[in-house]
């Protein structure tokens, strides 16, 4: 078996959760952004190039900076400034208060 180096899609998932923005990680239409581990299935991230995100956002600010920031939190994680990161807004929802 050969062992991973470098940070796995289930690290590029916690980074992305900590956005206080994204309510949740998203599969997209039918499952399909996702990441295949032994055992384990990480929706909302597919590793490749580009590298795809979908996530569920709070109300209250603008798509786009969302997207922008998301996109360079997975930079960070994976320490590839040029990396072309694609992040969908899949649904929006309320905070619960």
């Amino acid at each position: 078996m050969t062992e991973r180096t470098g940070p796995g899609p289930e690290d590029v998932a916690a980074a992305v959760l900590q956005h206080p923005s994204v309510l949740r990680l998203d599969g997209g239409p039918f499952g399909t952004v996702a990441s295949y581990l032994p055992g384990l299935r990480v929706y909302g991230v597919r590793l490749g190039d580009p590298v795809e995100i979908a996530v569920v956002v709070a109300l209250g600010r603008p798509f786009g900076e969302i997207a922008d920031e998301v996109a360079a939190g997975v930079r960070g994680v994976l320490g590839d400034e040029t990396l072309e990161v694609e992040v969908t807004v899949a649904d929006v929802g309320a905070v619960a208060t």
